[in-house]
């Protein structure tokens, strides 16, 4: 389990602790997850781990495997926000962004899908977020990173079915994590996009600490679903979330059915 340091990481490594699960947990620094050995008493093992570090990654799935003979559940829960218009982040911090929430899971997941095929068994949890059901003035490069770890995990439930692994992709909406007071980078936002990055930067200062999200809740259901076998492929949490994957999906249709007619004729006349 990645970035369990704070939030839903944090959240669902207790769960599965209390659960009686045994669990690996990993964060950048070791430091900020070595409470969860207490909490685990005897079954959870920390470990540090930059997911963008991907010789790093292969070492530490080698030694987490070791541990407990075997890998069950994968949780890909490390990321970090990046508030800015598109045209005013740098390359710099575009990178950055893809490289922990695209690159990282991916090199987790390369990283454990041997195992998990050989096994014949097994549950990958990917962690992505609202944006990426429909997004937002402002969180343009961090949902393209979750839309494309969206995009991959829809291939890699496919090409895992066969071996008997599962695939989850998890969409919360807003909840009392860390993610906007510390989760976040910022970049300077100009008088251009006062009216639309602005607005939405201001909005996410004034709801943090009041999401009506409870990470722990979250947590305890998706350890729940995991044990029962019931995990969905998309996982939307919180009723914000539910209610922005409806609406979403209709405005999608409705516009589809606007451009259906037109767009049908582009494929060359049966004969």
């Amino acid at each position: 389990m990645t970035g369990c340091s704070s939030g839903f990481g944090h959240a669902l490594a207790e769960a599965a602790l209390l659960a009686g699960d045994l669990v690996i947990a990993t964060a950048r620094n070791r430091a900020d997850v070595e409470m969860l050995e207490h909490v685990g008493a005897g079954r959870c093992q920390i470990m540090a781990l930059d997911v963008t570090q991907p010789e790093q990654v292969k070492t530490v799935i080698r030694e987490a495997q070791a541990v407990w003979g075997k890998l069950d559940v994968v949780v890909n829960n490390a990321g970090y926000g990046l508030l800015g218009a598109v045209e005013e982040c740098s390359e710099k911090q575009v990178r950055r962004n893809f490289e922990t929430n695209f690159f990282g899971p991916l090199h987790i997941i390369q990283a454990v899908a041997p195992i998990l095929r050989e096994q014949k068994r097994g549950h990958i949890i990917n962690i992505s977020a609202a944006a990426a059901i429909a997004n937002y003035p402002g969180f343009g490069i961090y949902g393209a990173a979750k839309a494309a770890l969206e995009a991959m995990s829809e291939s890699l439930r496919l090409e895992l079915a066969g071996y008997g692994v599962k695939v989850t992709l998890v969409q919360p909406g807003p909840f009392r994590t860390r993610f906007i007071g510390k989760g976040m980078e910022r970049t300077t936002i100009s008088e251009a996009y006062a009216g639309s990055v602005g607005k939405f930067a201001t909005y996410l200062e004034k709801v943090d600490g009041k999401q009506p999200g409870d990470p722990e809740r979250a947590a305890a259901l998706i350890v729940k679903l995991v044990h029962e076998g019931t995990a969905p492929f998309r996982l939307p949490l919180g009723k914000y979330a539910i209610k922005k994957a409806r609406d979403t999906a209709a405005a999608r249709v409705k516009e589809l059915e606007v451009w259906e007619e037109a767009a049908s004729k582009t494929d060359v006349p049966a004969s």
